[in-house]
């Protein structure tokens, strides 16, 4: 088993006019630890995200989760392995309408292919406290709750990693609060590893680390991050690209 869950060696991202969305940045996020990234509009928060999942493939440098590098894989393959080996939380929950709760939880599992057993779900369900739900459909629960069914989604097939792209973004704050205790619990609890963009400096505070991206580069880390001092680095980036314009 790989000591990292993630590693990022001086990974790039550039597009065909020659504009550079990221990098080069190296990352390493050890097994069971909560990444935070932050850093303003167009900084490349998305960017990372998409190429450490999987979802882009980077112009340079490598990607490897829990030790296998992304860039030897081919696309069916890249596709199991985000399907099995990878959680996903993003701001809008991306729930089937149609199926029942336990339907949109299984889907990870049913695309896998065979028969999908019951357990997983129902535990997956009672985690996020959504047991008593598993037979309504999406349009009755509330914003709050189809994000816990999103989560309950992302922890179902026990993952290597979750990237969660503003996951919060939509929620009001107790209600966001819920949720990223959800996933501290998946973290502190079952040993997942989490990897969270977000814009929320109190969302941030919940990680055990922050990293902080201006112009795609990597402009600061933070460990043990709480509000106050999140909300401080992010002015002085503020501030910082004020003075270069």
């Amino acid at each position: 088993m790989a000591r990292h869950a993630l590693v990022l060696d001086g990974v790039s991202r550039a597009y065909a006019n020659g504009v550079r969305a990221l990098g080069p940045v190296d990352l390493v996020v050890p097994r069971g630890r909560f990444l935070a990234v932050m850093g303003r509009s167009g900084s490349g928060k998305s960017t990372l995200l998409q190429c450490a999942a999987g979802l882009d493939r980077p112009t340079g440098g490598s990607v490897r989760i829990a030790g296998t590098d992304l860039g030897g894989l081919k696309e069916t393959a890249l596709t199991r392995l985000r399907r099995e080996r990878i959680g996903f939380v993003f701001q809008a929950h991306n729930l089937v309408p149609s199926l029942t709760v336990a339907e949109n939880v299984a889907l990870p599992l049913l695309l896998a292919g065979g028969r999908v057993p019951d357990a997983p779900v129902r535990e997956a369900l009672a985690v996020v406290g959504l047991a008593g739900r598993a037979a309504d459909t999406p349009g009755r629960l509330s914003g709050g709750q189809q994000q816990r069914v999103a989560v309950a989604r992302a922890l179902v097939t026990a993952p290597e990693i979750v990237f969660a792209d503003e996951p919060t973004g939509a929620l009001d704050p107790l209600t966001a609060q819920d949720v990223l205790a959800l996933l501290r619990r998946a973290v502190d609890t079952e040993g997942r590893t989490v990897v969270m963009v977000t814009h929320d400096p109190a969302a941030a505070a919940w990680a055990d680390s922050v990293l902080f991206l201006a112009d795609g580069l990597v402009a600061d880390t933070l460990e043990a991050p709480d509000a106050r001092t999140v909300l401080r680095i992010m002015r002085g980036l503020v501030e910082a690209e004020r003075a270069a314009a």
